[in-house]
């Protein structure tokens, strides 16, 4: 199924995305309106909702697809996970993962607009897998990750390159807001997260093209790693890396400008699309 969280008259909900209308969780006010408690409901909280197809589904031309997740208590990411993006990089092979924290405040959703930071002209995108938590779990062995991943979605880990740099921990360089497009769904069918065609557009260019069968710490082995730690919540997302072909890398350099689209598709997935504008002169204080 194609779980969405989507807004339709100033309401905002999940549903499932079924023949390209939407079925809305507030159809049941027993069924959790929020994806993270969604999720934590499993199959038959999905089974449930899927049961009321029919009764009042939304066409989706008439909402607004968010982030599916608006708000997980973790959004985390991995480093040189692809052998090619290392080669590009001139950067060593990785013992370990490379983890690093995204603030879930970089949260934006398909057709969302990414910002060009005022602070700095190097935008980078990055074509990633990511994985969903699906329920409440610590020291999840590799031959049970499976089972606590609700399931996959599309994640562009936009990062500003020089700021990335600054900060070791490179969280400043990926946690901009609006750097963290999510969607357009998640995507709980069974499927083999590590057989999947990424690729990433930028103004219809191909821009990379590689197979999650390449990544070098698996979606399994990154839970694994994670929840020895921390325990992992419903709701978190973990992107899993990207390949080659970023705009840093390229010469010259590929990076993003206003007026940019750049569309991340993976197979069995779908298409993240978000249009690059310049970050509005905006001070809160």
């Amino acid at each position: 199924m194609k779980l969405v969280t989507f807004k339709h008259k100033e309401q905002t909900s999940v549903g499932i995305l079924h023949n390209n209308s939407i079925i809305p969780a507030w159809l049941d006010l027993s069924i959790p309106q929020e994806m993270a408690h969604f999720l934590s409901g499993g199959k038959a909280l999905e089974e449930k909702l899927f049961s009321l197809a029919g009764k009042a589904d939304i066409p989706v031309e008439e909402v607004q697809l968010l982030a599916p997740i608006l708000n997980p208590q973790k959004f985390l990411g991995v480093g040189l996970n692809y052998a090619d993006h290392i080669a590009e990089t001139g950067l060593d092979t990785p013992t370990f993962p490379s983890l690093f924290n995204k603030q879930v405040s970089c949260i934006i959703g398909h057709n969302e607009a990414i910002h060009r930071p005022l602070v700095s002209e190097k935008l980078d995108y990055e074509g990633e897998l990511a994985l969903v938590i699906g329920k409440q779990c610590r020291h999840v062995p590799y031959d049970k990750a499976h089972s606590v991943i609700a399931g996959y979605t599309i994640v562009n880990d936009v990062s500003v390159r020089d700021w990335q740099i600054k900060s070791p921990t490179w969280t400043l360089g990926k946690s901009f807001d609006t750097h963290g497009p999510i969607g357009p769904w998640i995507t709980t069918d069974p499927i083999n997260p590590h057989q999947l065609e990424l690729k990433t557009w930028v103004n219809g260019e191909l821009r990379q093209h590689s197979n999650t069968k390449h990544l070098i710490f698996d979606c399994y082995a990154l839970v694994e790693t994670i929840s020895t730690v921390c325990t992992l919540m419903p709701g978190d997302v973990i992107a899993t890396g990207t390949c080659s072909g970023v705009g840093v890398s390229m010469k010259p350099r590929g990076y993003l400008k206003p007026g940019d689209n750049v569309t991340v598709e993976i197979e069995h997935l779908g298409r993240l699309s978000n249009n690059v504008v310049i970050e509005p002169d905006t001070q809160l204080y």
